[in-house]
């Protein structure tokens, strides 16, 4: 399960998750990291697009904490439904999301962290980081990294046996 800020203005106007340029981006790591995106569900932790018009453009905003707090429970009903194995929480929003205001990507990025949410919890950064580096070596060189934090829990995935269904024997 992948979790990410909000949706972007594509994804907002398509109603599906990382389908604009981030979510190129997100394939193409998912991609070298060895993971199939079509067995990955992929959200966010706030369900709607926070923007501000310029012109004719909608020029995305951070969500502020309220609004995090008002869309946990539909994240929570996801985790539940969904049962994942792993959680990758991309960028700052979706990671304290869950993991609470005092985490910082920046800090514990990449690291296995132990939570109730799944057996393999990581936070990493958003795709869109990438895409607004500041020239291409930066890029090259962040997306490596970003593909090696995805890397880690594919062969985590692959490493450690499923825990049975919730209520199974």
């Amino acid at each position: 399960m992948l979790v990410g800020e909000q949706p972007g203005n594509e994804e907002d106007l398509a109603g599906h998750p990382f389908i604009g340029p981030a979510g190129r981006l997100l394939d193409k790591a998912l991609a070298a990291a060895g993971i199939d995106r079509g067995a990955v569900y992929v959200t966010n932790a706030v369900k709607h697009f926070k923007w501000e018009a310029r012109g004719k453009r909608r020029i995305h905003q951070k969500p502020n904490a309220g609004e995090v707090r008002a869309c946990r429970p539909w994240l929570d009903a996801e985790l539940r439904a969904v049962e994942p194995r792993a959680v990758v929480l991309l960028g700052a929003t979706a990671a304290q999301a869950l993991l609470g205001s005092g985490f910082r990507v920046t800090q514990r990025r990449g690291e296995f962290l132990s939570t109730p949410f799944a057996p393999i919890v990581v936070a990493t950064v958003h795709p869109s980081s990438i895409l607004r580096a500041p020239d291409d070596e930066t890029r090259r060189t962040v997306m490596k990294r970003f593909v090696e934090d995805l890397a880690r829990v594919a062969d985590a995935l692959r490493t450690s046996p499923p825990s049975p269904p919730a209520g199974a024997p």
